[in-house]
């Protein structure tokens, strides 16, 4: 039996290096110009396509039934999308960011940089297969690749977001941690996770998400990509209708 370190270790060590990530992104934050602060910006908004659309490129993989994996992908995101709109889920995530920006008395763009960093930090494969590599058999390893490379983007974002950036911290420990804990309940379905066809459609619904994410770091679309968290959980659904459908 894993102790609670051993399950949940990688989910700490990606708090601190976001943390970290952060407190030298407000250090170097007003020794930049303005056009370098944009310009790291804008490269993250660019590595967040790249990796957004290969993680997309999983929906091309999933065998489940007789719908393409791209068409589930498609139904769980518009299905995801509407009841994210019907529960307001942007809304809601806004409102815990503008809570925690009065607690602290943050300014200037805090809440966007809180729900930006949250979105990034915690939509994607590494969140996913990496948690239940922990909570299953202590496996730290992808969450701690995903801590260094979150530490890095925290960096940056910061510099444009300030301190919202830090908070995102916060839903690290949620969501990566939660995965963690549930893990051994999970065992039982997700016999390969690499392999699952329930993860592969959740990791492009993910992906595209990530590419909304990146367009409006870019500044080219304004996208609710909040909107569509419900995909996440509607893409598993879709898939395990699509096998009760299959002959």
């Amino acid at each position: 039996m894993l102790s609670f370190w051993g399950r949940t270790s990688g989910t700490w060590i990606n708090v601190a290096t976001v943390l970290m990530g952060s407190g030298l992104g407000l250090l170097l934050r007003h020794r930049l110009p303005v056009a370098m602060q944009q310009i790291i910006t804008q490269a993250v908004g660019l590595l967040t396509l790249v990796i957004g659309f290969a993680m997309s490129r999983s929906l091309f993989e999933v065998e489940a039934g007789p719908i393409d994996g791209v068409i589930l992908g498609l139904l769980a995101l518009v299905i995801g999308g509407l009841l994210g709109e019907w529960w307001q889920v942007e809304k809601r995530l806004v409102a815990i960011g503008d809570t925690l920006k009065s607690q602290v008395k943050g300014g200037g763009r805090f809440t966007e940089g809180f729900v930006a960093a949250s979105l990034l930090f915690c939509i994607g494969p590494m969140t996913i297969i990496g948690s239940l590599n922990n909570g299953l058999s202590g496996d730290n390893t992808l969450l701690t690749l995903k801590a260094a490379m979150d530490g890095l983007a925290a960096i940056a974002l910061t510099g444009s977001y300030g301190i919202g950036v830090g908070f995102s911290a916060l839903t690290v420990l949620f969501i990566q941690g939660g995965l963690s804990l549930l893990a051994g309940s999970l065992a039982t379905v997700l016999v390969d996770p690499t392999t699952d066809p329930h993860v592969l459609v959740t990791t492009g619904i993910g992906g595209m998400m990530i590419i909304g994410l990146g367009l409006s770091l870019l500044e080219v679309a304004r996208i609710r990509v909040a909107s569509f968290l419900p995909a996440l959980v509607m893409g598993p659904l879709v898939v395990a209708i699509a096998h009760w459908l299959t002959p």
